[in-house]
């Protein structure tokens, strides 16, 4: 995410404008797919409800005349004559009694297949597998007959459904019978019923306002029962089935099809009604092309507009970024021209502001140069003088040891120490090019410092030090720590006359080094603290104030350095210091520091 941000930060304006312009545009194109695409939903649903009400209406009348059947299987069984003829085709021992009975049942076959639309023919299969048919004479391969009878024998005289049919009639509806007239209940087997059953008669007859192209399938979960054309195979049938939504677009090898799917109570089946989805949703298709192309167009046109515009912001702030560069480069013959330049196109904008405020800038920049080179003379020649004044430090520092040698050979320890004290400090201070050194050298200086200023205030000063011994190796600024001492001592032991506590503290905690310089003085009131902080307050000392000091952590660290007063009037005051830990060995500090 940084580094997306950060490209585009890098980008120019234009292109900037040309992005927000194309990601806004894509915006609201997805918006307005995504509003369209709930209205087709919506769509669909509506065509889905009028397919399902179809569907439901067709399959209802379907299962009505299935059961009309099943009816008039069972009629057929009972039928008092039919039953009569078949006990004495059971009973008979001739053939030529046999062939009556059987031309007796025809006919009554006859009678009942002869009056129903929907029957193709109607069988009858008596116990020495003789068929006796009515209807289309058309009959059934021998190999199917066993089966028909085991079907039957396994319902026990109810009905059941067969749907291994031929072309003309699919469905068989196929039913035992079984003696129980005359008053004689003895269930005794008389033959088998088949009744082929010319299931798209029903399904014509039955469907309830088909679309142009819309096709009703029917299928038993195994095998396509209706059409023998059926658009889809049986593969494609399953796949439908384990749909989880009721409807949807179904890809088949004839085509694509909007499908709506409702299922059997009665029979177990599965209805399917299919409508050619390209035909159907032609004019959706093409609304969704349209939308397409103008959409194109509306983007293709923003962007040229966005292109211009963005063009006519940054072209004059581009003539302005050139001029700069030749001031950058130290062109500065070219100020006079540069700051009586035109304005490009007499712009009034907030680009013309930019230009006006560029030429009024260089007017300053060549006014302040004469000053500044007139400033610069006087500090030149302020800066002779100052050398001129300068003690040689090299002398200064011989002297200080001829002292220290005159001092030790008259037995003289204090002036001794004094004067080491004095030149370690003298070297530390005027050594300008260690800006980093290690705490251990810091707390050096202070613990000289300290010895100068025992002499001068004995036991009035009263110093320790807690330093944690695995934080001397980390480096700090140079004179950070003793000009807090130096403080402690000018504002909380000058002051007062009994003896002042300074503490100094050095702890780590994790990557980071806490130096804490400690007083029991006179201390600071809140008023005065926050005047302190606001900068308010001029120093009354000759040193490096704590401003001073803040300002060096903040160059130094940045945000990591943090530098914190605490104080109350009459209890003392504690300043501390967090930093970073800044090992010895790094070379670049400050690259080691905003990493």
């Amino acid at each position: 995410m940084n580094k997306v941000k950060s490209a585009f930060n890098r980008l120019p304006i234009h292109r900037k404008m040309i992005l927000l312009i194309s990601l806004l545009m894509l915006f609201c194109f997805g918006f307005y797919l995504s509003v369209l695409q709930y209205v087709f939903q919506i769509y669909d649903r509506q065509i889905y409800e009028k397919s399902s009400q179809v569907l439901n209406l067709s399959s209802v009348g379907i299962e009505n005349q299935l059961r009309e059947m099943a009816n008039l299987s069972f009629k057929v069984i009972s039928d008092e004559q039919l039953q009569r003829y078949l006990l004495e085709l059971a009973n008979a021992d001739t053939a030529y009694t046999k062939t009556a009975l059987r031309k007796k049942i025809t006919n009554r076959l006859v009678a009942y297949a002869g009056s129903e639309k929907y029957v193709y023919s109607m069988l009858l299969i008596d116990n020495e597998n003789t068929v006796m048919a009515a209807g289309n004479r058309e009959g059934l391969p021998v190999s199917m007959l066993p089966e028909l009878v085991s079907l039957g024998q396994q319902h026990a005289g109810s009905n059941s459904w067969y749907t291994g049919g031929d072309r003309q009639a699919r469905l068989l509806s196929v039913r035992q019978i079984r003696s129980f007239t005359e008053g004689a209940f003895t269930l005794e087997q008389l033959g088998t019923l088949v009744i082929r059953i010319r299931v798209d008669r029903i399904v014509e007859d039955q469907m309830q306002e088909p679309g142009e192209g819309s096709r009703l399938v029917i299928s038993d979960g195994t095998e396509v029962l209706y059409p023998s054309d059926s658009p889809a195979d049986q593969r494609e049938i399953l796949s439908e089935m384990n749909r989880t939504e009721p409807y949807g677009i179904a890809h088949f090898t004839q085509g694509r099809y909007f499908v709506a799917r409702t299922f059997s109570t009665y029979t177990n089946w599965v209805y399917f009604y299919m409508t050619p989805f390209d035909e159907m949703f032609k004019q959706t298709q093409w609304v969704k092309r349209l939308v397409i192309v103008i959409f194109v167009a509306i983007l293709l046109t923003a962007l040229t507009v966005g292109a211009r515009f963005a063009r006519s912001i940054t072209s004059p702030i581009a003539q302005l970024i050139k001029k700069m560069r030749k001031i950058e480069k130290g062109d500065l013959d070219k100020l006079e021209e540069a700051a009586l330049g035109p304005l490009p196109g007499s712009l009034q904008d907030e680009v013309g502001q930019l230009y006006r405020t560029f030429m009024m800038m260089m007017q300053r920049i060549r006014e302040l140069i004469y000053e500044n080179y007139a400033k610069q003379l006087v500090i030149r020649e302020t800066e002779l003088k100052a050398l001129q004044a300068q003690i040689n430090p090299h002398f200064l520092y011989n002297t200080l040891e001829s002292i220290n040698w005159l001092a030790k050979m008259h037995k003289q320890r204090q002036i001794s120490e004094m004067v080491e004290a004095l030149g370690f400090l003298l070297r530390n201070s005027s050594n300008m090019s260690e800006k980093w050194i290690t705490l251990e050298k810091e707390l050096d200086i202070v613990r000289n410092y300290v010895i100068i200023q025992r002499f001068r205030y004995e036991e009035r000063l009263d110093f320790e030090m807690e330093v944690d011994s695995a934080s001397t190796a980390a480096l700090i600024p140079k004179l950070i720590l003793q000009p807090l001492v130096e403080n402690a001592i000018h504002y909380g032991l000058e002051p007062r006359v009994e003896p002042c506590q300074i503490r100094i503290r050095v702890t780590t905690e994790g990557k980071r080094v806490i130096l804490e310089v400690q007083d029991n003085g006179p201390g600071m009131t809140v008023e005065f603290l926050e005047q302190m902080r606001v900068g308010n307050v001029r120093t009354r000392g000759q040193g490096i104030g704590l401003t001073n000091i803040r300002e060096r952590l903040k160059l130094a660290y940045g945000e990591a350095g943090v530098f914190h007063i605490e104080s109350r009037s009459g209890e003392g005051t504690t300043v501390t210091i967090r930093i970073p830990w800044i090992e010895e060995g790094v070379t670049d500090v400050q690259s080691h520091v905003g990493g």
